[in-house]
């Protein structure tokens, strides 16, 4: 079926502005939680470029369903497909991004902190998406992946009461 070319380019722009608006409004709360989390500017710029990046690819979709330039069988395919290979690729650096953004949102961990992971103790200089640097007592700067310090056993031994009063502990 076929539609009126009105009614095509007033469903592209109406799908792409609920999109843009939805995605904005997610990125936005993502964004304010990582920063009252600690997380630096770095951080919280990568976020909102992945929500640009993740808009513009839906705007594209919509933009190809609309105008029949492709079909659901099509679209399942290379979705299918895409989804496949990018989480391939992507499954360490996936990892380290969901457990940093656990990380931020549970409050484990904020900069300043004094922490232990595997023999590394040290103050938390940098927090960001993918890892976590720890500046030792010696003045060097471990880089540790969020995931693996997801995985623990993470020591925070400044942040000791601050967790205590979130999670009622003790």
């Amino acid at each position: 079926m076929t539609y009126p070319l009105e009614y095509v380019i007033t469903g592209i722009v109406f799908t792409s502005v609920a999109i843009v608006v939805v995605l904005e409004s997610i990125s936005i709360i993502v964004r304010r939680a990582a920063r009252a989390a600690g997380a630096g500017s770095v951080v919280v710029r990568d976020l909102g470029a992945f929500a640009r990046i993740v808009e513009v690819g839906l705007v594209a979709f919509t933009i190809a369903r609309f105008t029949g330039l492709s079909s659901d069988l099509t679209t399942l395919t290379v979705s299918g497909i895409g989804a496949l290979a990018l989480s391939l690729a992507l499954q360490a650096t996936l990892s380290n991004i969901i457990s940093g953004i656990f990380l931020l949102s549970d409050g484990i961990v904020h900069l300043g902190d004094v922490v232990e992971y595997s023999g590394v103790k040290g103050k938390v200089v940098r927090i960001a998406l993918r890892n976590t640097w720890i500046e030792t007592e010696k003045g060097t700067i471990a880089v540790v992946s969020n995931s693996s310090l997801s995985n623990g056993p993470l020591i925070n031994h400044s942040g000791v009461e601050r967790l205590k009063k979130k999670y009622a502990i003790g």
